[in-house]
């Protein structure tokens, strides 16, 4: 019989492995997107264009900082971070990843190009819904956190249409300003283009697959986060690298600003928050003030209790200095957004998303990132010809040109780096194929499209929400009733 330690460790190792499992999947699934215009074109060979693609992902998760991973984390519901029983992390986390990685092997076995965001998203949702359902949790679904939720859904919902949009003025502009009409030819079969116009290929994949692993390969590192702060708090439920003694001015400039705000002109909503940060603030001032206690000796109690505090002040007080309700000055604002969310990251970060409370619980360790940014890296090299002939050739009923793979990438790499800037989570699938369907309307109409294929995309982003959120939740719950 196996020891509870060994049990622990052997289920720890299957929910890791599980989550590089998904990353992986998500290489060889998305990334195929940013391959396929130069292998489609004959700009570069199939292994060329992997491996170049999978050493940009890889370089680009490496220093994408953790902002998106936060938003991630942040949509499941706060209980079920903190809770103490590693069995109920167990069902969270396994029911997480199963969904995720059976929905989008089951997509990329029929060569759709559905979302790997929407495929993660919709599973932790899931768990919140699951979670919802217990009946120890009196709060029902307002323990999902659908602020973050219909943040994220925004982002996923306009930026196809952005980059549908775009692809089409950007192949206006190119027909305009390019003399040279080779790029607008469809590839001859396995005689590569002119150099001019494989430099600018190779340049947009290199951006996409550089910006996919900034912003998708976050998604990783928020599983593995979730299964670490899960089955390991004491080690992971706060940065041990801060010290949490040394924030208590973050603190005090948290309720000095706070208190300043006229409660009777707020909502009942807004009121609550407020309530709840001066609650969230007294109680890390009582340990932060403990003279009893130092970062060596904090208990797992304690650092969940910290963790559970910094989130609370972190959301409301967000939620708070962006109303309207609420009379702030600049300077009052400024201080609030520092002492909380700290400073805005460099555009190279690596492991933590800034300073102030958040630096508590914004992090990342560096063997973390190596981890998903290997298997992200390795799954891009395989599996990626499904994805390719959709791309190149069932989208519309012309195949793909070079100025068609040359817009549709370059309008994908400036949306995913702009959602990162701003840590949304974007579907570079969808972004992708949006932009390579504005590309051939924009060459031919809408009769262009191939309504076949396209409807398959539609489809799979439309089901893919609520098939995740249904199955995840349902394997959620079973695992919790199983379990109890």
């Amino acid at each position: 019989m196996f020891g509870l330690e060994t049990s622990l460790f052997i289920l720890l190792f299957l929910c890791l492995f599980l989550a590089c499992a998904f990353e992986f999947v998500n290489g060889f699934h998305d990334t195929a997107n940013a391959v396929a215009t130069v292998i489609y074109t004959n700009s570069l060979k199939p292994t060329q264009a992997v491996v170049w693609s999978g050493f940009m992902n890889f370089l680009g998760l490496l220093t994408g900082g953790v902002g998106v991973t936060m938003s991630i984390i942040g949509l499941l519901p706060t209980e079920l971070l903190i809770d103490p029983n590693v069995y109920h992390s167990m069902a969270t986390a396994l029911a997480m990843l199963i969904t995720a990685i059976l929905w989008n092997l089951g997509t990329w076995y029929f060569g759709i190009p559905a979302s790997s965001s929407h495929t993660l998203i919709g599973s932790i949702i899931g768990i919140g819904v699951g979670y919802a359902l217990l009946p120890e949790n009196k709060a029902g679904l307002e323990t999902v956190n659908w602020d973050k939720a219909i943040e994220i859904g925004r982002a996923l919902l306009l930026s196809p249409l952005f980059g549908f949009a775009v692809a089409i003025v950007l192949m206006y502009i190119m027909k305009k300003g390019i003399s040279n009409k080779d790029i607008f030819k469809e590839p001859k079969k396995d005689t590569p283009p002119p150099m001019w116009i494989r430099v600018i290929l190779f340049t947009t994949c290199t951006l996409v697959s550089f910006f996919h692993g900034r912003n998708d390969g976050q998604k990783g590192i928020g599983l593995v986060m979730m299964i670490l702060i899960a089955f390991l708090p004491g080690y992971f439920a706060i940065n041990t690298d801060v010290d949490p003694f040394k924030l208590q001015a973050e603190v005090n400039t948290v309720q000095q600003v706070i208190t300043k705000i006229d409660t009777t002109k707020l909502s009942a909503t807004e009121k609550e928050g407020y309530h709840k940060i001066i609650k969230a603030t007294t109680g890390l001032t009582t340990i932060l003030e403990d003279k009893t206690l130092t970062n060596d000796n904090l208990t797992v109690e304690k650092k969940l209790e910290i963790r559970k505090d910094v989130l609370s002040i972190n959301k409301y007080a967000k939620k708070l200095s962006e109303s309207d309700a609420v009379s702030l000055s600049k300077d009052d604002k400024s201080a609030l957004k520092k002492a909380t969310a700290g400073s805005s990251p460099a555009f190279f970060t690596f492991g933590n998303s800034g300073t102030g409370l958040s630096s508590l619980t914004d992090f990342a360790p560096t063997w973390v990132m190596w981890m998903i940014a290997l298997s992200l890296g390795l799954g891009t090299m395989i599996g990626w010809k499904r994805i390719v002939v959709t791309v190149g050739e069932k989208i519309g009923k012309q195949h793909l040109s070079y100025a068609q793979g040359a817009s549709a990438e370059l309008v994908a790499s400036f949306t995913i780096a702009l959602s990162t800037i701003y840590k949304w989570p974007v579907s570079t699938t969808h972004v992708l194929s949006s932009g390579i369907a504005g590309s051939m309307v924009a060459s031919k109409g809408i009769k262009n499209l191939q309504g076949g294929t396209v409807k398959s995309i539609v489809m799979a982003w439309v089901l893919t929400l609520p098939v995740t959120i249904l199955v995840s939740a349902t394997i959620f719950y079973l695992l919790r009733t199983i379990i109890g």
